[in-house]
């Protein structure tokens, strides 16, 4: 037993500890959260969730747990309580495999690294010996620093820049007494091959591999849909997001899709889509420049009528279940950001970036709740925990159930 009275200490918007008994109660209200079940009869189909632990990743997961009725396994990457608490993630997890077992779905959750092929024969063999060898969906939601190439051993490591010329920005920083702060910052252009990195490591490569991996051994069932979880964003922050180096990565994604769309129809009756989310406080959001800012301005305009990633995700599977019709753009992209990017709203952003100030910031963004949303993002500001009680946080990985 290890029991602490845990406090949130950061580094910008990087917490040190997490809070295993508010990240439990965190996952209980996304459940919540979700509308009741789409009916269906005999066992839910088999799903694996590829960065199941966080953002948007962990929304697909519950979504599919309580709305679906989802079967499967949740691959992620987090560390275990040691000298530090464990991450928020490890702790995440645990509550959601809680649940899983509460409401009788045979959830598997994995943790190491998504890219290697250790952990593509783990899932494999997983599939084949405990979930009659078909898989029925697959949800890629993985945001990483680095990817170690299988085939190469190469380390390849993204960038956040912008591509051609230098870009200068507005962004969001909470001085060392809390009080927000608006600056400007320029960043520097891609170089050498900063775009090869980042779309080696953000792009659809990995995806394309998992699939490939797994119909190498005839795991895909017929009909097999799977989707990569993207991101637009505003014309705000485009220059450094979506026309820069991680912009680079996600037409990777699309195009990825496309190829295996193709593919899929071909082989299984099968597609492959991208989903482009809509904007959140994220741990992956809060460490691009300018986004802090953009959502905390969204927010002070749309308040409430802001989509929460779980309300998202529970879209995204009604579609790809067929709970709802598949509503494609023109690219073949699943939209659930048209409320983020109706130009109203995007207008109204706009004239409160150009207006932004360290003085004027709090008239014109919904700062408390951003803070309440970062903070939660660890366990912390989460209603109905007690923080002054010691907490255990020796909370061991889910096992899987017999």
């Amino acid at each position: 037993m290890s029991e602490h009275v845990i406090a949130p200490k950061s580094r910008g918007f990087l917490f040190l500890d997490s809070h295993p008994e508010g990240c439990r109660q965190l996952v209980d209200e996304m459940w919540q959260a979700v509308p009741a079940p789409v009916a269906a009869g005999g066992e839910g189909p088999v799903a694996l969730v590829i960065g199941s632990s966080a953002g948007y990743g962990l929304a697909a997961t519950i979504a599919g747990l309580a709305r679906v009725g989802i079967r499967g396994i949740g691959v992620c990457f987090e560390k275990a309580p040691a000298r530090r608490t464990g991450t928020a993630g490890w702790y995440r997890t645990a509550a959601t495999a809680r649940l899983a077992r509460q409401y009788g779905r045979d959830m598997v959750f994995l943790n190491g690294d998504a890219f290697s092929d250790t952990m593509k024969e783990q899932v494999a063999d997983l599939l084949a010996e405990r979930f009659g060898g078909r898989l029925d969906y697959l949800i890629y939601s993985v945001a990483a620093p680095r990817r170690t190439d299988p085939d190469t051993g190469r380390l390849h490591t993204s960038v956040l820049k912008p591509i051609g010329s230098p870009h200068t920005t507005k962004t969001l920083v909470f001085d060392e007494y809390g009080a927000p702060e608006v600056k400007e910052i320029t960043a520097a252009p891609a170089e050498g091959d900063d775009i090869e990195q980042t779309v080696a490591v953000m792009g659809g490569t990995d995806w394309e591999r998992w699939i490939t991996f797994l119909a190498d051994r005839s795991l895909l069932a017929d009909g097999f849909t799977t989707a990569a979880l993207s991101y637009i964003g505003s014309p705000l922050t485009a220059a450094l997001y979506r026309q820069g180096t991680i912009g680079a990565a996600k037409s990777h994604l699309e195009a990825t899709a496309r190829r295996l769309d193709e593919r899929l129809g071909t082989m299984l009756g099968g597609r492959a889509v991208t989903s482009v989310n809509a904007a959140a406080v994220t741990q992956s959001s809060t460490a691009v420049p300018g986004i802090a800012l953009y959502v905390g301005l969204l927010r002070g305009i749309l308040g409430d009528a802001m989509v929460a990633p779980i309300g998202q995700l529970v879209e995204l599977w009604d579609q790809l279940t067929g709970a709802r019709p598949l509503d494609l753009d023109d690219e073949g992209r699943i939209r659930l950001d048209t409320w983020e990017l109706d130009p109203a709203v995007q207008h109204a952003v706009a004239e409160r970036w150009s207006t932004a100030t360290s003085d004027t910031i709090t008239e014109l963004a919904d700062l408390d709740w951003f803070g309440d949303e970062v903070r939660r993002l660890y366990g912390f500001r989460v209603p109905g925990v007690d923080y002054t009680a010691a907490v255990e946080t020796d909370v061991p990985w889910p096992a899987p159930t017999s």
